[in-house]
């Protein structure tokens, strides 16, 4: 696999001219396109979206011989720093509003993409969007949605792809369809890559939106649904914590019970919901959106630039 990596990566810098100011490298699997750097490029980056917190050793040994090789790297969240020789930064990840994911939708817009897609909201929808990967639990999202259901009358969306890189995505779609059972309740959509719509209308519609992820990097699609002004329920793992502050801006959970709990929590408390779903998008307003993430990418490449200064004149 080693070796395999390094010949793919051999010809994708024999292809690719990255001969700038500042070139940035987004996570392990272009990571060694720093080997066609040559004298006097300029700076590179190592951008690292996914958990890192506890690697693998040997996988990690192996990326961090090229990794060092970097003038900087930037994680999403404190807990995936490294023992790393070179400077490393924290930048969030971040969501364009204005983009078709997030923009606005008339209520007519999204009740045509339900009725497109067989979804009936005359019952609470609680929805999971994510691909269908063990790290994302949709089997556990599917069995607190049972205990859920119990006592609440609700139904359930779990729509999301597979990535080309995860061979085990069909896999685990097959399991979350035989935990759900025939249930006409449950929803399993597999959507087709770029859904931008289709996603956007779907958390729209929700009365709850779930995340109960057992890993993760950051969790745009929490930073979506808090955008959307969505009351979210998402495991405390990864940067989700940076985005969901308990009570405040949603609410944290660690299990099956703990998100059966709080989807009760939050259908028999409207006010409550819509409390945490307004504070939520004020919380993403100030810290998650690409207008502050520009800021800080700007700030970084400066301090790359310019290293050694404390005062940095601009204009």
């Amino acid at each position: 696999m080693c070796d395999h990596f390094l010949q793919v990566s051999a010809e994708n810098s024999a292809v690719l001219n990255l001969c700038a100011d500042l070139v940035v490298i987004h996570d392990p699997q272009p990571l060694l396109l720093i080997l066609s750097r040559r004298p006097g490029d300029g700076h590179w980056v190592w951008r690292c979206h996914v958990d890192i917190s506890r690697p693998q050793p040997d996988v990690w040994s192996f990326l961090r011989q090229y990794v060092v090789q970097y003038d900087a790297s930037v994680f999403s969240a404190p807990e995936f720093a490294q023992v790393l020789p070179i400077t490393q930064y924290m930048i969030h990840p971040a969501i364009d509003p204005l983009a078709e994911k997030n923009r606005d939708m008339t209520q007519e817009e999204i009740q045509d993409i339900l009725t497109r897609l067989g979804i009936r909201d005359d019952r609470p929808i609680v929805t999971q969007i994510s691909r269908f990967d063990r790290l994302k639990d949709p089997v556990g999202v599917v069995q607190a949605y049972r205990l859920a259901r119990r006592t609440v009358d609700c139904q359930l969306i779990l729509a999301g792809g597979g990535a080309r890189d995860d061979p085990e995505g069909a896999i685990v779609l097959e399991e979350v369809r035989r935990a759900a059972d025939g249930d006409p309740l449950i929803h399993i959509l597999e959507l087709p890559p770029f859904s931008d719509r289709e996603i956007n209308a779907l958390q729209r519609a929700s009365s709850v939106v779930v995340q109960k992820s057992l890993r993760e990097g950051f969790g745009l699609t929490v930073t979506e649904a808090l955008w959307k002004k969505r009351p979210v329920i998402a495991s405390a793992v990864g940067g989700i914590p940076l985005q969901v502050i308990h009570n405040l801006t949603g609410l944290l959970v660690h299990s099956i019970e703990g998100t059966a709990h709080r989807i009760r929590t939050l259908l028999r408390d409207p006010a409550f919901a819509r409390r945490l779903g307004e504070t939520g998008h004020e919380h993403v307003k100030t810290w998650f959106l690409t207008t502050s993430n520009l800021r800080r990418w700007l700030a970084l490449a400066i301090s790359l630039m310019r290293p050694g200064e404390r005062i940095i004149r601009l204009g």
